[in-house]
């Protein structure tokens, strides 16, 4: 097993980052009147999962880092409910549903095994 230097090494991080790239391609296509709400919120929520893993790694304290862990966490549910929201608008299909929510899962229990071992 390799050394982790910094939260770019952390698994838990290339995914949630690899979420916020799936969330800006996926909301290109969706009506321009929902820049500003629904995009807007998506990216928001995504990109927050993977920024508070990486300033949470480089706090100074394991308390710290559990506390921007648990907001990484609620930004998944948060991200799951406008993948609802946007399904049951017609903004994206069954299977971008689908893999993002499974995507969201692995994400949420990766964060909780992490936060167990803090």
């Amino acid at each position: 097993m390799d050394k982790i230097r910094n939260f770019r090494d952390l698994e838990v991080w290339k995914l949630g980052k690899g979420i916020v790239l799936d969330v800006y391609q996926l909301t290109k296509g969706f009506p321009q009147e929902e820049l500003y709400g629904l995009v807007s919120q998506m990216r928001r929520a995504a990109v927050s999962i993977a920024a508070n893993i990486a300033e949470g790694f480089n706090r100074k304290h394991n308390a710290e880092y559990r506390q921007f862990l648990y907001i990484a966490l609620g930004s998944c549910a948060e991200l799951e409910t406008h993948i609802e929201i946007a399904h049951d608008l017609g903004f994206i299909t069954g299977d971008w549903q689908g893999n993002l929510l499974e995507k969201l899962d692995h994400e949420s229990k990766m964060l909780r095994n992490l936060i167990k071992r803090l």
